[in-house]
């Protein structure tokens, strides 16, 4: 397996000229962050994730973390050294508030930066990403006091982040959860209770880890609506942030998974010996509200792992098309090979690996743009508007983002051929890994549901519509300039999308079995028709640029063709899910559940 590289070029070229990140120097919290330093800061990160974490990746896989008698966790060899780096080099603080010690950067650089540590080592990542999810939570709800005593160290990453949510009775339906939490005379909260699938719920990369659990206090509403947010550490603190004695939480054990490996996905048992002190997060009954205000983000995440799996699954792939020798062309002499990479076949597998790649790293980064923009804007308007597309976006993020990641992947190992199906080329390390992606944080059928069921009412589907709008302004500007190769197609894309959404409007959208019904053909089928759009703009910039004279001929020709591939052999995926999606749900039901075998 060789080293991931990130692919700088194309990141900087999706980052300045598609997506625009310095318009958002423009906005107060950003004008003085120094984002002209932007091309150098994404050089170093290269270097960085390469020569350190991306060796880990391997080495995670094949040791595994393992459970100790004593219910901690050590991680694979390498691990904590190369996060003690990570810590050092300020790499998880760079988009947090500089008020505790984060470096301030747009969350849109953070993505960026967050695609490499992916790519690099997917088990780490998730622990970084935990983390995050914990400050998100923090830095919205939690009061003074809490923001200075535990903020400072999660930003820096020398303590971890964690969120508890999942009971065994309870996943999806997080309402269900039973986990107790009662008051004490000092204010504080005992816990009891049980969570699983805590991704690094218990490890040795720092000294402390911060769990956020979600949990009941006595007399509590029933379901989502009498659920608590709770701080509790796996040391206590001192006043001055010293580590103190060992909080009432164990791991009584970790998960053998499909991949993943290194990451220690854990049971956490929460009260052995009379409860764990926990610290209250904002109001009772309010836990769920809290979590919500982390959501976008941690899909998002979850979303760019598809893209930077599937991104390091290509590189790969791409590799081994380029060396391996096998079988000869129409126009080869008699007993001479290629290089597979000169068959049809292999292209394509190829070209829609890269197409698909490119497609979400403009979508993930748009994505990002918006939330920066719904959090800092000064304008009103403004954030209501960013606040909006982030809502729409963030399913697609997730749902089309990891579906892709999974499909991606194995890609990757068809290219590979029978070496891809042997563990030793690392090929099937990415399959394995990036399956759970659209599993976790919400069901990709999850994702569906929310976008159909909340998000295309949004203003009675105004929303949707207007982002449809700004797609056909692209069509417009594409036949302006003599693209009508990519115009047409996108075009008739964005016609059936359109047919689509009023049909689910006027179908009930999330509230009846035949918009459900639809949902996730829908969300297929929006994703695919956002990132032809993406593209286009892509190709229409690189367009610009040949015109304008640039240096990088070749890269932007090559953006022009991977449009083009796109909607010719992918787009058209479009018009065959509209039937999918309008078709209602009689034939799911048309058979009783106890004939289905």
């Amino acid at each position: 397996m060789g080293e991931y590289i990130p692919p700088i070029q194309d990141m900087r070229f999706t980052l300045e000229e598609v997506i625009d990140v310095y318009s958002l120097a423009e906005i107060p919290a950003f004008s003085a962050v120094g984002l002209d330093s932007l091309p150098d800061l994404l050089e170093e990160a290269g270097r960085f994730f390469t020569q350190v974490i991306s060796p880990t990746n391997r080495t995670g896989d094949l040791q595994g973390s393992s459970l100790n008698d004593d219910g901690s966790v050590t991680t694979p060899d390498g691990f904590k050294q190369a996060y003690a780096q990570y810590v050092e080099a300020g790499w998880g603080a760079i988009s947090f508030d500089p008020e505790y010690g984060g470096g301030g950067f747009p969350w849109l650089v953070g993505i960026a930066i967050t695609e490499m540590l992916t790519a690099a080592n997917m088990a780490m990542s998730l622990n970084p990403m935990l983390t995050q999810g914990s400050i998100h939570a923090l830095h919205a709800h939690g009061d003074s006091d809490l923001k200075l005593k535990w903020l400072p160290k999660l930003i820096t990453g020398e303590w971890a982040g964690t969120m508890n949510l999942t009971e065994p009775q309870a996943g999806s339906d997080v309402g269900a959860l039973t986990a107790k939490a009662e008051i004490q005379e000092d204010g504080t909260y005992l816990i009891t209770g049980q969570k699983i699938y805590i991704t690094w719920g218990e490890h040795d990369l720092t000294e402390n880890i911060i769990h956020l659990v979600l949990a009941r206090t006595p007399g509590a509403p029933p379901g989502t609506r009498g659920i608590s947010l709770f701080i509790v550490p796996k040391f206590l603190t001192e006043d001055d942030g010293a580590t103190g004695d060992h909080n009432d939480v164990k791991c009584i054990s970790i998960e053998h998974k499909l991949g993943i490996n290194a990451s220690p996905t854990c049971v956490l048992q929460f009260g052995d010996n009379g409860g764990a002190t926990g610290y209250l997060v904002g109001e009772e009954n309010s836990g769920m509200r809290y979590m919500f205000t982390m959501m976008n983000q941690a899909r998002l995440a979850v979303g760019l792992e598809g893209l930077a799996v599937a991104d390091r699954s290509f590189q790969q792939a791409f590799e081994y098309a380029l060396e391996r020798q096998q079988g000869r062309r129409h126009d080869t002499a008699k007993g001479q090979s290629v290089a597979i990479i000169e068959h049809p076949d292999v292209r394509r597998m190829l070209m829609t690996m890269k197409a698909y790649v490119e497609a979400m790293r403009c979508l993930m980064y748009l994505n990002a743009k918006t939330i920066d923009i719904a959090l800092n804007h000064p304008d009103e308007t403004e954030r209501q508007r960013g606040q909006e597309l982030t809502d729409l976006l963030t399913p697609l993020s997730k749902g089309w983002g990891t579906d892709l990641g999974n499909e991606l992947t194995s890609l990757g190992i068809q290219v590979h051929g029978g070496m891809g199906f042997i563990e030793e080329t690392g090929a099937a390390q990415h399959y394995r890994d990036i399956r759970i992606a659209a599993i976790y944080e919400g069901t990709n059928g999850i994702q569906a549901i929310d976008l159909v069921g909340r998000k295309l009412p949004m203003r009675d589907g105004n929303v949707v519509f207007e982002l449809i709008s700004e797609i056909e302004n692209t069509v417009r500007e594409l036949s302006d300039e003599g693209h009508d190769n990519i115009a047409k197609p996108l075009n008739a894309a964005v016609n059936d999308l359109k047919i689509a959404s009023t049909w689910l409007l006027d179908n009930g959208a999330g509230s009846t079995d035949d918009g459900l019904a639809g949902a996730t053909p829908y969300m297929r089928m929006f994703g695919t028709t956002v990132g032809g759009w993406l593209l286009a703009k892509s190709a229409l910039t690189a367009h610009r640029n040949l015109i304008q004279g640039t240096e990088n001929t070749a890269f932007m020709e090559a953006k022009i063709t991977t449009t083009r591939f796109y909607v010719e052999q992918l787009l058209p995926q479009v018009h065959g899910l509209l039937p999918m999606v309008t078709s209602g749900a009689d034939t799911l039901y048309n058979i009783d559940a106890e004939n289905f075998r």
